[in-house]
């Protein structure tokens, strides 16, 4: 499609075909608008890697024409790549989100010295906002945190609704559950394009309420006879406020642990969002001054993090907190995809110090934040889209969402199954994919980001399962005659005292390839050495360690 005849290109950047990195541009005459930047969690496979971020480049080759960001509500895989992509953005970016997101936002910026790089447009359901030739209408919707949003847009290539993370759940309150009749009146005169979260489309009926898991969090509470521990989504607020109320009608008090709850709980006190009933958050040193039936312990560690709250306390380790005898575990949480392995041996380390667990399989502790299939259809026979494309999910997640929407009248050459990458552009005349772009995902180690690739994953995922070999030789600078050495230091590959002769056999190779090529470069020494040594110990104990030669010259 011409740059002419394209109205809107969507660039998906990060969630599709995966549960996590949401980031979205769109692209039209007059500029950019960024929907999310979030990041994922790394995977056993990424060793040493903190974080996974979007590929970057798209929107800073737009940078001078990016009018806005726009958040759909604060999880860490909607906003969580924010400070890397900010210092290289025009002070002054405009970031727009509901209070309570960018208060997280603001949080997350003041600990990264960014805040003043950016200006956080504080928007409410209802309004609108223009971003050059893309009108914004903003939509409350129900989710797992509070004042979430979707996204309302009319744009050159015609009316478009982006749902964010949705649900339908009408116990949500203040004005923040999902309307579908906004939707059906936004949509009445038709809507073009549908961008709609696909997590839970395999899941069969409708989701569960918050309603309903306060129910069973107070039921639970009221039946426990020793404390009750309750490890939820720190974001989670609205079921912390439904904490504090149980705690209230059970006739116990809550204390806190775990950083990101403290500082999240701190934030929606301040504000006004969150509402404590009186004298019932007590400080974690008035704990022991308390009878174990009149105790909730609010903790972060659903996920099982090995330095978390909740795993310190399982494993002993926690200053102030162990397990007592008969206390009740409540993991209103569920198992981020990666982590259940983690969570399974932290429940057993807690039946262990002898508490009693209860989890999603067990009762109706935790509601997920995602619309089940019957809720999708819901949906699509409100708007009734021409196109759709299916977003947030892994790619079976994509194609069973738009088998669904087709099944709701959709038809079967307007649903657009789109990987990271894979843009997509709209014109009065339809539709078009257009070139891929490079959208490989960055992995941030430390202070690092992007160095980290393919390559140095095998390098690291070698040393962990074959060991190290270090090669140390000195060479006379003139003559590349050998100084010193070689001497071989192995970790993690074989037990020296014990065959210390494969060294040696080793270094008897590395010493007659160096006496043979007096002529080579350190360089091509390097490759030398390296190559053949690591034939050798795979032929002599089957192991492919990393060989790794250390060569200079004086």
């Amino acid at each position: 499609m011409s740059e002419k005849s394209a109205l809107l290109t969507i660039y998906p950047l990060g969630g599709y075909g995966e549960i996590g990195m949401n980031c979205t541009l769109l692209e039209t005459g007059q500029g950019c608008v960024l929907i999310d930047c979030g990041l994922m969690f790394p995977e056993d496979y990424h060793l040493g890697v903190d974080v996974v971020i979007p590929p970057l480049d798209m929107i800073l080759e737009n940078a001078d024409r990016l009018l806005g960001i726009v958040l759909t509500h604060g999880h860490e895989d909607h906003i969580g790549a924010l400070p890397w992509l900010l210092p290289d953005l025009a002070p002054g970016t405009p970031i727009y989100g509901s209070t309570f997101t960018l208060a997280l936002v603001e949080h997350r910026l003041r600990e990264n010295e960014l805040l003043d790089r950016v200006r956080l447009m504080p928007v409410e359901p209802g309004q609108r906002k223009t971003l050059g030739d893309i009108v914004l209408y903003f939509f409350p919707v129900s989710h797992s945190i509070i004042q979430g949003m979707a996204l309302g847009m009319d744009t050159p290539a015609g009316r478009m609704l982006h749902t964010g993370d949705f649900k339908l759940d009408p116990s949500d309150s203040k004005g923040w559950s999902t309307d579908i009749e906004a939707y059906r009146n936004f949509s009445a005169n038709g809507l073009t394009l549908l961008m709609s979260d696909s997590t839970n489309v395999e899941k069969e009926g409708f989701s569960v309420s918050e309603a309903m898991v306060a129910n069973a969090l107070e039921k639970l509470c009221a039946k426990a006879g020793g404390r009750v521990i309750i490890t939820l989504f720190s974001s989670n607020i609205q079921r912390i406020q439904s904490v504090f109320n149980i705690a209230s009608v059970t006739g116990r008090s809550v204390m806190v642990e775990g950083r990101s709850l403290v500082n999240n709980i701190q934030i929606a006190i301040e504000l006004g969002i969150l509402r404590p009933p009186k004298n019932i958050y007590l400080d974690l040193n008035e704990a022991p001054q308390l009878a174990d039936s009149e105790v909730i312990l609010l903790v972060t560690g659903s996920q099982g993090e090995p330095m978390s709250a909740l795993a310190r306390i399982a494993a002993g380790e926690h200053k102030q907190l162990i397990v007592h005898e008969g206390d009740t575990v409540i993991m209103s949480s569920r198992s981020i995809p990666g982590n259940g392995r983690n969570v399974t041996k932290l429940i057993d380390k807690l039946y262990r110090q002898g508490a009693e667990v209860f989890y999603d399989d067990l009762a109706d502790v935790h509601a997920s934040g995602h619309a089940y299939k019957e809720e999708l259809k819901l949906l699509f026979k409100a708007v009734r889209p021409k196109f759709f494309i299916p977003v947030h999910g892994e790619y079976r997640h994509l194609v069973k969402h738009a088998r669904l929407a087709q099944e709701c009248g959709v038809m079967p050459e307007n649903t657009i199954i789109l990987e990271n990458g894979e843009p997509v552009s709209f014109s009065a005349e339809g539709f078009c994919r257009e070139q891929r772009i490079p959208a490989e995902s960055l992995l941030v180690d430390g202070k690092m980001v992007g160095d980290v690739g393919r390559q140095i994953l095998r390098e690291r995922r070698a040393m962990g399962e074959e060991g190290l070999v270090i090669v140390s030789i000195v060479r006379d600078e003139v003559s590349g005659a050998l100084v010193q050495g070689p001497d071989l230091v192995s970790r993690g590959f074989i037990f020296e005292q014990q065959f210390s002769h494969i060294l040696e056999d080793a270094r008897d190779i590395a010493i007659e390839i160096v006496e043979n090529n007096p002529d080579a470069t350190n360089e091509q020494m390097y490759e030398k050495v390296r190559i053949p040594l690591r034939r050798f110990f795979r032929s002599v104990v089957g192991r492919n360690p990393v060989v790794l030669p250390v060569i200079v010259s004086v």
